[in-house]
């Protein structure tokens, strides 16, 4: 488990080790006899746009249908009149995307940057090819898992590129522009999902992708100027980690399972529930281990949580993840049940959250590219967000529009200053050889947080609606279809409900199971406050070998 020492022979240096101000660029050899080549490539400028053209396509891709469905989703339920199983479309895909995050960042370094991104985006247009034609629900969510399992690793893949082809130091500007990209997913997601099952049919949901992903495969394989790994395939073969692979996939299908079941399909306290939990998490310490003393080439090293700031940045990000996602998920919720807006309009009441992420990120990026600082704007973000979430947590369906509209646009500014400065200060704290891992294995614990938010937001929700209708002594199958679907209060009088017993289910259970939600929020982002300020260290953004590799660039460039 020791991280590797700087005092050893030169030949035996690994990729990126660095001795005193100088990085070593010599291949990372492993007991199979497989190479590992180092693929940085700084780039000049005009190739730099060029590939982010590509990248850019390849992350909107992503993070628009990751997000596509949710309001497509009550269309798709009612073509299979599948119930509550549809909920199952974006929970496999979601299950699969997760559980493949930490894989593909090692399998970049083994057979390369583009032949992965290329082998994730092809998955991904694939599925979702299929499940456009699926017949039945059943289908859909084979075909649904199936693209997650591609679109997975597109995000982190595209966030490795970036590292390759730009230094450390302007990688934040980079790292910003992509994060404001995929925030334009997440704002138009939901749109577009909604207008297709209005208008056309939700199998365009799936199908609008493809046209997408196909020239961003195009622009990959044509346009990514990155540098061809060395080694035989045999021996590639013969390094990759087949175990941990399985442990990982195992490991993470046990925990992420029952936290989508929980509170919603199965009780918590159910053997269904907490059976796969408990054995996922016997799985995941089993995973450490062999990754720790079994794996040759692990897909984690267990080396680098040594690194304090590696360590601080995961506990940050899974709170990202979980008030990133659970603000994604449960503001339009709120929007919809408490102040009765369609799905398309709180898709554009969302713009605030989102334009202001997008707008923060890229301009945190430029800062931090010319400073080298990031500890502040970490600091200053998550306290930011913490506020935001403080302040939606007052909010009632009396509060004046407009100030719910500062709030998330607080939220948008905080998270802006939160996604790529910690990817910066986590790729600083490594030798170039494990910036692959460590930035796949970021975005897993992020990914993590958000479906664990879901979960939990679900049950908050849930618990407090109930007991506010057995307040009022509702029957069990009306409390049961309002869990089910809370925008029955909405129309009360459809339901057997007096105006009055709606008002008071809304005030006293949805409102206030959201107001928990959000006040469980603010407290993580305080507790990231805290855990960015102790863990996370500064770290110099320029390598001893920058300079040398730019003019190499430069000289290709000319």
């Amino acid at each position: 488990m020791d991280s590797p020492k700087t005092d050893i022979p030169p030949k035996q240096l690994e990729a990126g080790d660095v001795v005193g101000d100088t990085v070593k660029d010599t291949d990372t050899k492993v007991d199979a006899g497989a190479t590992l080549t180092d693929q940085t490539n700084l780039l000049p400028f005009k190739q730099v746009i060029a590939v982010f053209m590509g990248l850019s396509l390849c992350v909107v891709a992503s993070t628009l249908d990751a997000v596509i469905v949710a309001t497509a989703l009550p269309t798709i339920s009612a073509a299979f009149n599948a119930g509550s199983v549809a909920s199952w479309v974006p929970s496999g895909y979601l299950l699969t995307s997760t559980s493949f995050q930490p894989l593909y960042g090692r399998f970049s370094d083994i057979f390369g940057r583009k032949a992965a991104l290329s082998l994730s985006m092809i998955i991904f247009m694939v599925g979702n090819l299929a499940a456009g034609f699926s017949k039945t629900i059943i289908q859909l969510i084979i075909f649904r898992g199936f693209a997650g399992a591609g679109g997975g690793g597109i995000i982190s893949i595209a966030q490795i590129v970036i590292s390759d082809i730009v230094s450390l130091r302007e990688r934040g500007k980079y790292h910003g522009i992509i994060v404001g990209v995929a925030a334009l997913g997440y704002a138009i997601g939901p749109l577009i999902g909604g207008a297709l099952s209005e208008k056309v049919t939700w199998r365009w949901c799936f199908w609008i992708n493809i046209p997408i992903t196909f020239c961003a495969v195009c622009v990959v394989i044509f346009l990514l100027p990155l540098k061809p790994v060395q080694g035989n395939m045999r021996k590639k073969l013969l390094v990759v980690d087949y175990l941990g692979a399985g442990l990982t996939l195992v490991g993470s299908g046990l925990v992420i399972l029952p936290l989508i079941w929980g509170g919603v399909t199965f009780p918590w306290d159910s053997a269904v529930v907490l059976a796969p939990l408990f054995s996922g998490l016997v799985v995941s310490v089993i995973f450490c281990i062999w990754e720790w003393k079994g794996a040759q080439l692990p897909i984690v090293p267990m080396y680098i949580f040594k690194h304090i700031t590696v360590s601080g940045v995961y506990i940050t990000m899974f709170i990202n993840g979980f008030v990133f996602f659970s603000s994604l998920y449960y503001l339009p919720q709120f929007f919809q049940v408490a102040l009765g807006y369609t799905p398309i309009g709180a898709g554009v009441f969302l713009i605030p959250l989102l334009s202001g992420q997008m707008v923060t990120s890229w301009v945190v990026g430029v800062i931090m590219s010319r400073t080298g600082r990031y500890r502040t704007i970490i600091h200053l973000g998550f306290a930011i967000w913490a506020i935001s979430c403080g302040c939606i947590s007052t909010v009632t369906t009396k509060s004046p529009r407009v100030v719910l509209v500062v709030y998330m646009l607080m939220g948008g500014v905080g998270a802006g200053q939160t996604l790529q400065t910690t990817t910066v200060a986590a790729q600083a704290s490594v030798p170039r050889k494990d910036m692959s891992v460590v930035t796949a294995f970021r975005n897993f614990i992020r990914l993590l947080g958000g479906t664990l938010s879901l979960a939990i937001g679900s049950a908050i929700i849930n618990n407090t609606l109930t007991m506010s209708m057995k307040a009022i002594n509702l029957s069990p199958p009306l409390i049961s279809g309002i869990v089910d679907n809370p925008s029955h209060l909405r129309s009360p009088i459809e339901f057997g409900l007096s105006e009055s017993q709606a008002s008071y289910v809304l005030d006293h259970g949805f409102t206030r199971g959201f107001r928990f939600v959000f006040i469980l929020n603010a407290s993580l982002t305080a507790i990231a406050v805290v855990a960015s300020v102790f863990m996370i260290k500064h770290k110099e953004l320029t390598r001893g070998d920058d300079e040398t590799l730019r003019e190499k660039a430069l000289g290709r460039s000319g």
